[in-house]
């Protein structure tokens, strides 16, 4: 993102931040239509979160052995006043977790009260209490029967409760040592997003640019000086107006040759307004200095409020085939993802960061023009800087920038069908707290000895460097 970054130290104070929309869900929490009867107990106030890093949220959770109509269950802080009234048709299924978003009801205050009770709200189901804002949660460990304590925020996945998920990061799974990748101040501030295609490496910067990278020779990457692509490429929307705040760059399964699908926070010709879009560019042919978009998904009206420069900040593309292979739940629906029941598409479904709330959500992005978000994903951390789908092993990179002292953390599609965390990473030992908005690891093609190539883009250009490399286990 621009300059126009919000002070670090400011992220998680306890601000209500306007992120309006309905709950957090993750695919986990999605069940079959049918609730059966199942003991009122069974179900417990999971986690909470009250500091702004998301809207006010109260998450439950199943611990029992059957589905359970939440219908009408009432939630209420500690004015007994102040409710909100679970919405009629929701279901809880065994061993799964539901966010409920309840600022538009009451706000939950550094020394407050969740409480959850049966419908008509006079019998009290559970309870809890605390006397100082969620840092950036309250959460039980283990997922509902143990205590609560702070936690890295999970709402709609499982808890983190320090086993390398999240507030424990483990060591960096690869070398420690990091190098530049690119001459001096080739770049200036801004760069962003990464994507690597083999010998090219694709670079969004956020002052409407996009760079088309090639090997330097050295281990690095240089700007390409073909087809106009020297000093990267002027982007705009369709019709070719506006600057395009460019975030991140992602490639489908087809390549270069399918365009470059840029993830946008806003227009940089009215900075002030929030345009959280998806824009397609063709990249593989032409030499002019400028694209102009061929196609814009805007997203922002189904989505959640943030701060015009708090939106969009990652973008990644999973195969379709990937997805149902691994069983992954399609939230519309609440049944298994179907491509087929969205017609002509790019074959897979987007995964698009935010930096404001640190939500992963998920689009199929029609070729028509349509769009279905299908998930929205808890990654955990306070903010999403990259998001990298990394075939090889099947997982989804979830990056945090110096917001969260560069942790990286990793998701999998579980059993219930819904990207869950499994690790969190500290950066490598010899990276510093850097600014790193991309992040790309290289792909098994470069495995050698166990080890393969990983890139960072530091937006700071710090020391007049925009680009890093390392390494990470294969």
């Amino acid at each position: 993102m621009p300059e126009e970054r919000a002070p670090r130290s400011r992220r998680l104070l306890p601000i209500r931040v306007a992120v309006a929309g309905a709950t957090l869900l993750a695919a986990a929490s999605l069940v079959a239509p049918t609730a059966h009867a199942a003991p009122a107990d069974d179900v417990r106030i999971n986690e909470v979160v009250t500091t702004g890093a998301v809207d006010d949220s109260i998450e439950l959770y199943n611990k029992g052995a059957a589905t359970v109509d939440l219908s009408g269950w009432v939630l209420k802080d500690d004015d007994a006043s102040h409710t909100f009234t679970v919405p009629a048709g929701t279901t809880l299924a065994p061993g799964a977790a539901r966010a409920f978003t309840v600022a538009s009801a009451f706000g939950l205050g550094s020394g407050d009260k969740a409480r959850l009770y049966l419908p008509g709200g006079s019998t009290l189901v559970d309870s809890f209490a605390w006397s100082a804002h969620s840092a950036p949660s309250w959460s039980r460990c283990p997922d509902g029967t143990g205590a609560f304590g702070k936690a890295a925020l999970t709402l709609g996945a499982p808890n983190d409760c320090g086993s390398g998920g999240g507030t424990n990061p483990v060591a960096w799974p690869g070398g420690g040592s990091v190098a530049t990748a690119d001459a001096t101040d080739v770049f200036g501030g801004d760069l962003s997003g990464l994507y690597q295609e083999g010998s090219v490496l694709w670079a969004a910067q956020n002052s409407g640019r996009l760079w088309r990278l090639v090997r330097d020779g050295s281990g690095g990457w240089r700007p390409d000086t073909a087809n106009g692509w020297s000093t990267g490429k002027t982007l705009r929307y369709p019709g070719g107006s506006g600057s395009p705040d460019s975030e991140a760059v992602t490639l489908t399964g087809a390549g270069a040759a399918g365009g470059a699908y840029v993830a946008t926070e806003r227009n940089g010709d009215a900075s002030g307004t929030s345009r959280l879009s998806v824009l397609r560019y063709e990249v593989a042919a032409g030499t002019g200095g400028s694209l102009t978009a061929t196609k814009e998904w805007n997203l922002t009206a189904g989505l959640p409020a943030v701060g015009a420069n708090l939106g969009f900040e990652a973008i990644t593309w999973i195969p379709d085939g990937t997805l149902v292979a691994a069983g992954f739940k399609d939230q519309s629906t609440g049944t298994a993802y179907d491509p087929g029941r969205y017609g002509a598409h790019t074959g897979g479904v987007f995964l698009l960061g935010v930096e404001g709330t640190g939500a992963v959500h998920a689009y199929v992005l029609q070729d028509g023009g349509g769009a279905t978000r299908v998930a929205t994903i808890a990654s955990g951390t306070a903010g999403v800087m990259e998001l990298q789908w990394e075939p090889q092993a099947a997982r989804l990179w979830a990056v945090c920038d110096d917001t969260c002292g560069g942790v990286h953390r990793t998701l999998k599609i579980d059993a219930t069908g819904a990207f869950a965390p499994v690790a969190s990473y500290q950066r490598p030992s010899g990276m510093p707290d850097l600014n790193n908005e991309g992040f790309a690891p290289a792909g098994a093609d470069e495995c050698v000895g166990g080890s393969k190539p990983v890139y960072w883009a530091d937006d700071g250009n710090t020391g007049g460097h925009a680009l890093r490399r390392g390494t990470i286990s294969c």
